[in-house]
């Protein structure tokens, strides 16, 4: 009789789920499907009547294109900046909200507010902000007297992945913080009482207690920073536009597939950014458990 009422459980609850399995197997699973299908074909708009399949010919392709390349780097450069600034002022941030102050839901509120912003309003925004000319940055580093000219912010290169980088970590600091304090409040305080019982300062009992303990969320923090920071488009085109130099692989596979209308080789550099983006979360996990 027990074990009919738990086969009937078991059928209700496949029942409950069966909704669920269907919009992911039609939204995630069968776009990521056909997607593959495609990057092994032949598939140009621009030639309709020579679809054919070519297999791993898009692939090998973009690992001999050398824009591929240049697009690569400027995704790593931001990936490496990104999770430098991101990591850092969350976890100060994370630290700060989780003293005990009046002042907290006001500053969790202000601190929302750059999560919740699209991310192209988030780019026009710091467009104005780091303009060439006489944008904000410009005239407040003339007023201080730190240049005697303005600086072309979106111009070289190099400025422009260090300009973009803290863009893109300003839009996703919110969020990393917020996963932080929650991390932090979990924290009982008896472990803190128990370090300084032997004499323990602030420093050590934060290398010693809190650290550890919030490696958990740091590595969310990081799989969160990564993906974002490798899948970062509309701040770039808001910016800068599609300037060769600048390029990173979202935008890269939009010329390429937009542009050019050439699906399946779009289709391979999405595959690719996606194999990028699994490999740098499988060792975050990885680490996380090889650290527990």
């Amino acid at each position: 009789m027990k074990t009919k009422i738990k086969d009937s459980a078991s059928l209700k609850g496949m029942f409950l789920l069966l909704p669920s399995i269907l919009i992911l197997l039609i939204t995630v699973i069968l776009p990521v499907i056909l997607t593959f299908r495609y990057s092994l074909k032949n598939y140009n708009l621009t030639e309709p009547y020579n679809e054919k399949f070519i297999w791993f010919k898009n692939y090998i392709k973009i690992l001999k294109d050398p824009h591929f390349y240049n697009a690569l780097y400027n995704s790593i450069v931001i990936l490496i900046l990104v999770m430098l600034i991101g990591l850092s002022f969350s976890m100060v941030i994370g630290i700060v909200l989780n003293k005990k102050s009046k002042l907290n839901p006001i500053i969790t509120a202000l601190v929302i507010i750059p999560w919740a912003m699209p991310p192209i309003v988030n780019g026009i925004m710091w467009k104005f902000i780091f303009f060439p000319g006489y944008g904000f940055m410009n005239k407040v580093l003339l007023n201080l007297k730190f240049i005697n000219s303005p600086i072309s912010w979106t111009e070289n290169r190099y400025l422009f992945l260090i300009v973009i980088s803290i863009v893109v970590a300003w839009r996703i600091i919110p969020f990393s913080s917020l996963v932080i304090l929650a991390n932090l409040q979990n924290i009982p305080e008896s472990y803190y009482d128990t370090m300084y019982v032997f004499g323990a300062t602030k420093l050590q009992a934060f290398y010693f207690v809190t650290l550890p303990l919030l490696l958990p969320s740091i590595g969310v923090v990081l799989i969160n920073l990564t993906t974002t920071a490798l899948n970062i488009f509309d701040e770039v085109i808001a910016i800068s536009g599609y300037r060769f130099e600048i390029q990173t692989l979202l935008v890269y596979n939009y010329l390429n597939t937009f542009n050019f209308l050439d699906f399946g080789y779009g289709s391979a550099i999405s595959y690719i950014v996606m194999l990028i983006s699994g490999i740098f979360g499988y060792f975050y996990v990885k680490s996380m458990a090889y650290e527990k």
